[in-house]
């Protein structure tokens, strides 16, 4: 038979190791708050095990009321971390129902039906390992082998509360007086033990994943702009064939250098924003915006003709050349050349649809700037574009 103090006790020493060693990876990763809000869980759950404990050897209403607001609030807290880990941001929907169950909670307790207070508390931890279990089911992007785990994790832990409170409810138990000891109760140990011990690994697992997936984001982004940037052009459509309906639209700021020597770099730099601002608001599904580097832009259009993939070229040099850079010289407007290239009806390469591009550009440029030039098109001599 097992010793259920063992249980209990190795059920806050296996939480305390995995609370250390929690808070020891956000100390190295600060940036990782969803390992901190789980270690801060599972010290709360420590807490709730350890008074219990005590409370096991010694009842009193005050300290029941205690462990089973320690319950409640460490399996929220857990929530908690799993929302931010997968970027839900309705805190809310945790929150209120658990804080509505604890009072019904302590108002049961106070009340001499301790019994009840259990109940509710199981259920409510139940339910919070529910939310867990689906949110990173439908949330998770991720590795879904990770996310099966987790969720089975969770839905374990959830069936040993759902016994616990079974157990008090089928026979009855409205008032204890002491903590409840049953087999329920020595398995709930038992499976919180393993389960608790398993999340604190695949955390790591987490947090290793989430790691590498903000890496490769930082490699692919350009720091200036916030746009992808060449890397993430050739690991998008490196490989892919440009068919007749996906196009490229290269964008090159008019005369940026005298706008550095004549303004200076920062103000530069604020021009470079101003355009990614302006090219990302036609960034969609289909339509990927890049910075190829100093003050070239690629535009990727996908499931566009070419008539629309002009237009949008258009307006996105239109909209440009509306902005307005506020300089201790006075005000500065700038305009932008754009030439575009298409796929073929045999399959392109990207190379290929750059060149054309690129081609395109540069007879926008020998045209006299401030213009869209779409080769294919035979639009070489497409007028200076006009700002509102």
């Amino acid at each position: 038979m097992l010793d259920y103090s063992s249980l209990l006790l190795a059920a806050a020493l296996s939480g305390t190791c995995l609370s250390i060693t929690m808070f020891a990876i956000w100390f190295t990763a600060p940036q990782a708050r969803f390992v901190l809000t789980v270690a801060c869980g599972i010290l709360v759950l420590v807490a709730h095990v350890v008074l219990f404990w005590h409370y096991a050897r010694h009842p009193s209403p005050w300290l029941c009321q205690i462990v089973l607001a320690l319950l409640s609030l460490g399996f929220l807290t857990l929530c908690l971390s799993a929302m931010q880990y997968l970027g839900v941001r309705d805190y809310r929907r945790a929150i209120l129902p658990t804080v509505a169950a604890m009072a019904v909670c302590a108002g049961a307790t106070s009340l001499g039906l301790d019994g009840v207070g259990f109940i509710v508390t199981y259920a409510t931890v139940t339910a919070l390992l529910s939310l867990i279990g689906v949110m990173f089911w439908i949330k998770g992007g991720h590795d879904r082998r990770i996310l099966l785990v987790v969720s089975f994790l969770s839905g374990v832990c959830a069936m040993s509360f759902v016994l616990c409170g079974a157990v008090l409810l089928v026979e009855g138990q409205w008032v204890l007086g002491v903590a409840p000891d049953n087999w329920a109760e020595r398995l709930n140990s038992v499976v919180a033990v393993a389960c608790m011990t398993g999340l604190g690994a695949l955390t790591l697992s987490l947090h290793h994943l989430q790691a590498q997936i903000e890496l490769k984001a930082e490699t692919m982004t350009d720091p200036l702009t916030g746009l992808m940037n060449r890397r993430a052009l050739t690991a998008f459509y490196g490989e892919r064939v440009f068919g007749p309906f996906m196009s490229v639209a290269m964008f090159d700021l008019d005369h940026f250098k005298k706008t550095n020597d004549v303004f200076g770099h920062p103000v530069g730099d604020q021009v470079l924003r101003r355009f990614a601002a302006v090219i990302r608001k036609y960034a969609r599904t289909g339509v990927d915006a890049f910075r190829l580097g100093g003050e070239e832009f690629v535009l990727v259009m996908s499931r566009m003709t070419e008539e629309k993939a002009y237009d949008i070229a258009s307006k996105i040099s239109v909209a440009f050349g509306t902005e307005v850079v506020a300089t201790q010289l006075g005000p500065l407007r700038s305009t932008v050349s754009g030439g575009i290239g298409f796929g073929g009806t045999g399959g392109t390469s990207l190379d290929h649809v750059l060149a054309e591009a690129d081609a395109a550009l540069y007879a926008a440029k020998r045209a006299g700037r401030n213009r869209v030039v779409a080769q294919k098109t035979s639009k070489a001599d497409a007028p200076a574009l006009r700002s509102a």
